[in-house]
């Protein structure tokens, strides 16, 4: 039975019921039953009709909407799976090929301080290639049912283990409801800020490192990864080595949010904001400034 027919049901019934009674009162009950007790019966015999059926049909109808909520959970984190699949290929084939290049630059090094110094870059390459790796594989351990339900306890994770890597304090502030974000928004978002904190790990060295998510007057929301670290000059998704934001800011744009990146008064914001309703509510104030 589908979700369409149950709710019909559930109109139907009560009404079915009432005609129902009333017909058989007065066409057999009539010349045993006065009208004041029909009257008075009717609501307790609908009562009893709608706790026997209706209600059943209700937690019919409750357990198909929570089926299909995990199915678009899962569904969501399924598609995510695939599109990471995709980037580490792409990820790991570039790198791997860039490997290649600078071991041939090896072998045709002509001195001695030549060949030491392709060799580090060579040892900055396999890191950041164990990196990425290392994350991707913490990020495919988030169970597809996390999408709708406890996701926010793997963010404050990711955050305590960059805080450990890096030696920086560490602050989490969080109050964006769980009902709040649909099951592609949370996969997407928990996506994002792990990038934007990979990105701290690999360039700001920070001292602190907050992330903060917060609804705004419009009834949106606005995430941020916050560092006092070096920050950047000129625009960072032009640097060399910035892919992860750059992923950042396709997967915003893919979700209809806006990204920023932000460097000034000693801290490096990486913004994401989803506007609400209401056009003219303002966002909320950077509350680690």
């Amino acid at each position: 039975m589908n979700d369409r027919r149950i709710k019909w049901m559930i109109l139907l019934i009560p009404t079915l019921t009432i005609g129902l009674w009333e017909y058989v009162r007065h066409a057999f009950l009539l010349p045993y039953m006065t009208m004041d007790l029909g009257n008075f019966l009717a609501p307790f015999i609908v009562l009893a009709v709608t706790l026997t059926l209706v209600r059943g049909l209700f937690a019919r109808l409750e357990s198909s909407q929570r089926a299909l909520q995990r199915e678009r959970s899962l569904s969501a984190a399924l598609e995510e799976r695939e599109r990471l699949a995709g980037e580490l290929h792409d990820g790991i084939a570039q790198s791997l090929f860039l490997l290649a290049v600078k071991l041939d630059k090896l072998d045709a090094s002509p001195n001695e301080a030549a060949r030491a110094a392709t060799a580090g870059e060579l040892r900055e390459t396999v890191r950041d290639v164990h990196e990425d790796v290392r994350q991707a594989i913490a990020r495919l351990r988030l169970p597809p049912e996390a999408a709708d339900h406890g996701w926010v306890e793997p963010l404050r994770e990711l955050l305590g283990e960059t805080a450990a890597l890096t030696e920086a304090k560490a602050e989490f502030r969080w109050d964006i409801p769980e009902d709040m974000l649909g099951a592609k928004e949370k996969v997407e978002l928990h996506a994002c800020l792990r990038e934007a904190l990979v990105n701290v790990r690999k360039h700001a060295r920070a001292d602190r490192v907050y992330v903060v998510g917060e609804r705004t007057a419009d009834g949106g929301f606005r995430c941020a990864v916050i560092d006092d670290g070096v920050g950047f000059a000129g625009e960072p998704l032009e640097a060399p080595g910035r892919f992860g934001l750059r992923m950042v800011r396709e997967r915003a744009g893919r979700m209809g949010w806006t990204f920023g990146a932000t460097c000034g008064d000693g801290l490096t914001v990486i913004e994401l904001t989803k506007k609400g309703a209401d056009k003219h509510g303002r966002r909320m104030a950077d509350s680690a400034r």
